[in-house]
C-alpha cells in the first residue's frame, strides 16, 4: 500500500524526498544503476533499515527500479526511472542554490 501523497506540489516532493538521506541517495543513483552494498558503501552512516526503507519508497512510487539477476549468489541493481532521473535539474539547482549562501563567520 502507498501512503497518499499531498495537492500541493512542494509538499509532494518533501514527502517523496524526505530527511537528508533520500536525496543523498537520488544523488548516488544519479551515477547509474548501483547494487545495495554499493549504495550502502558510498553514504556513510545509512541504516541497512534506512536504506532499504527508501529504495522500498521510491520503488513504490516509481522513481527507482529494482532488478534481480539470477546468478549464484543473487544480484540485486538499483536504477532510477526516467522520473527518478528528472531529479537531476532538482538537485544541481539546490546544490548551485546552496554554494551561494555564505559561510557563517564565528
Amino acid at each position: 500500500m502507498t501512503e497518499e501523497l499531498p495537492e500541493c506540489g512542494v509538499a509532494r516532493f518533501l514527502v517523496l524526498l524526505e530527511g537528508p538521506w533520500a536525496t543523498l541517495i537520488v544523488r548516488e543513483l544519479l551515477r547509474g544503476p548501483l547494487r545495495f552494498g554499493e549504495l550502502r558503501d558510498s553514504l556513510p552512516g545509512i541504516s541497512p533499515h534506512t536504506l532499504t526503507s527508501r529504495l522500498r519508497q521510491f520503488e513504490a512510487h516509481g522513481l527507482v527500479t529494482r532488478t534481480v539477476y539470477a546468478e549464484v549468489p543473487p544480484r540485486v541493481e538499483y536504477e532510477l526511472t526516467p522520473l527518478g532521473r528528472e531529479l537531476r535539474t532538482v538537485l544541481d539547482a539546490m546544490a548551485e542554490w546552496a554554494l551561494t549562501v555564505p559561510a557563517a563567520s564565528a
